[in-house]
């Protein structure tokens, strides 16, 4: 590889660079004016056609920095896959696809189509049946395609390896370098990454050639104008600690972000339960519905968002005062995007963070990256959240004796007082019952030491509530960690954060999830393949009790034997592999 420069603020335009006039428009619809740091380093030497590395964080502009060269290079009137652009997940497969799609906004002709597991089959044999030029997908279901003769990527023109360093960190290390076999030696190739970690800097050096390097340093303060706090919450208190802050902060209008779509919907739901005004907005959405939800924000309709990260790209709302990130995020790119979205036009922001004990590595993460220390804060207490329904129910009492009405309800009032000899403050407070149930003022919480009559499952593994479940491959399938949690992954839409230990044995693995799976997502799991083999997940039984009622082989539990008393090798929740220490027996 070449040097390795800086990429610095440009001071050209898109105009200056030597691109199709289509992608140039389309750009320009966008509202694109002068390329970022990246794309203004990076499209030129695609242009010319030179292989590339490019060290860049999520939200550098990256997508643009090779979407617009190889657009601006292809022929729309072969029908044939002439690029891939290989993504960790289907989240940022789908991600980059609507950006390709944009982008080629006036290009009639060509076509393009994201492949990814949990979508079905028909759709992609279809828009590869088509001719489609472009293919967005993650590794597992290219692979898929390529096993049934589906796709084929022999005349390849172009190939991108977005993220490259989370594919290797997922497991997709063989996926890639088998998806890197099927295609021409010829093919121009970009990397981006947002380390080079040796594995990475070794791909780069077996199938690039003659690469330019460029970094990007990312740039994460964030804005003087947002007060930024912290809750130190368990998974478990997350709902209770979100319903008392929404009671006692003044907010107008919030976006709380999530990791999955499925958490979007389900959160959403129960704080409506709550009666808080909430509305989901997630990748699921159609465009409608997305901008008919969007303008319900604006006008005041709604006074919740709860979204995830790619749902939220582009929203613009004057209106939204908190950010509120109910499961952390794991970079500290995502973390600056995110609470970017309120303090807009000058305006003050207010940001909440919430932390399990388990991830306070992350919060430091996020202090030493933005170089602003964010303010700890207690969970408001029940007195807290009294004090604030008793003056809003005295509030609203002020605004309703301003109102027209109030001349005829008085006189409907002063007959039922006098008719059935009821004091007036009587009367008052049956009417305030019928509008509010007896639960008006929050129960107090037990006191110290004591439990509540009714606990929930009390988490696994130090942070949140994970339960055990079982997979149809073991060590004779040769799996390793990675894969397990790179297959896992990104076919349920989950991250790193969502998995406990991980314990192979001989012909099966033990994986700790989250207990509240959904239905749906499990169905789609257990279809995945890791390599050949479905993984056909599901609950873990556990091996049968012994007569002295503990687990054959488990002593009563332990995680880490199999059946039969053998040691398996684990996953703990650093991310290390480890051989799993006796139990007792």
């Amino acid at each position: 590889m070449t040097d390795s420069p800086t990429a610095d603020t440009p001071s050209i335009t898109f105009d200056d660079l030597d691109i199709d006039e289509r992608v140039r428009n389309a750009i320009a619809d966008v509202g694109y004016e002068t390329p970022s740091p990246i794309q203004a380093a990076t499209i030129p030497p695609l242009m010319e056609g030179r292989d590339v590395v490019g060290l860049a964080q999520t939200g550098t502009g990256k997508t643009a920095a090779f979407a617009i060269p190889i657009l601006s290079r292809i022929d729309p009137q072969v029908r044939r896959p002439q690029a891939l652009i290989l993504a960790p997940t289907r989240e940022l497969a789908l991600q980059v696809a609507e950006a390709f799609g944009k982008y080629s906004a006036h290009m009639p002709d060509v076509r393009v189509l994201p492949i990814y597991g949990g979508q079905s089959y028909g759709v992609q044999l279809a828009g590869l049946k088509r001719g489609a030029q472009v293919i967005v997908g993650t590794p597992g279901r290219v692979i898929d395609h390529l096993d049934k003769g589906t796709l084929d990527i022999s005349q390849l023109d172009f190939l991108v390896l977005d993220e490259a360093d989370e594919m290797l960190t997922m497991g997709f290390a063989e996926d890639v370098e088998r998806i890197l076999a099927e295609t021409p030696d010829d093919k121009q190739v970009a990397l981006f990454s947002a380390t080079m970690p040796s594995a990475i800097r070794r791909l780069a050096q077996r199938y690039l050639h003659d690469a330019q390097e460029i970094t990007v340093k990312a740039k994460t303060a964030t804005a003087q104008n947002i007060t930024q706090r912290y809750l130190q919450v368990s998974h478990q208190r997350k709902l209770d600690a979100l319903t008392r802050f929404l009671e006692v902060e003044t907010f107008d209008a919030m976006i709380v972000f999530v990791r999955t779509k499925s958490a979007t919907e389900e959160l959403a739901e129960k704080l409506r339960s709550r009666g808080f005004s909430a509305v989901a907005i997630n990748g699921d959405m159609v465009q409608a519905q997305r901008e008919r939800t969007i303008n319900q924000l604006k006008a005041g309709g709604i006074d919740i968002l709860v979204a995830t990260d790619v749902a939220a790209r582009g929203l613009d709302v004057d209106r939204i005062s908190h950010v509120v990130n109910y499961d952390i995020p794991h970079d500290t790119e995502s973390y600056v995007h995110r609470i970017g979205r309120t303090g807009r036009a000058g305006r003050s922001g207010n940001a909440l963070l919430f932390v399990s004990p388990r991830e306070r590595h992350l919060l430091r993460a996020i202090e030493r990256a933005t170089r602003q220390p964010l303010t700890e804060i207690d969970l408001p207490s029940v007195d807290d959240v009294n004090a604030q329904r008793v003056a809003r129910f005295a509030d609203s009492i002020t605004e309703n004796l301003a109102s027209e009405n109030l001349d005829m309800f008085r006189q409907l009032i002063e007959n039922y007082a006098r008719d059935n000899d009821v004091a007036m403050a009587d009367i008052a407070a049956a009417l305030a019952l019928e509008t509010r149930d007896g639960g008006f003022l929050m129960a107090p919480d037990p006191p110290k030491g004591e439990r509540p009559e009714r606990r929930e499952r009390a988490p696994r593994s130090g942070g949140g509530n994970f339960a055990a479940y079982r997979i149809a491959v073991g060590r004779k399938h040769k799996v390793s960690p990675g894969a397990i949690v790179g297959a896992i992954a990104n076919e349920g839409g989950l991250t790193r954060g969502d998995f406990g230990n991980i314990s192979i044995r001989d012909d099966f693995s033990i994986v700790e999830l989250p207990e509240d799976l959904d239905r749906e997502t499990l169905e789609r799991l257990r279809h995945t393949r890791i390599g050949k083999n479905p993984i056909d997940i599901r609950r873990d039984q556990g091996p049968p009790r012994t007569r002295g009622g503990k687990r054959n082989g488990q002593g009563g539990g332990s995680f880490n034997r199999d059946r039969h008393g053998k040691r398996g090798d684990s996953w703990g929740k650093r991310g290390n592999p480890r051989v799993a220490g006796r139990g007792r027996g």
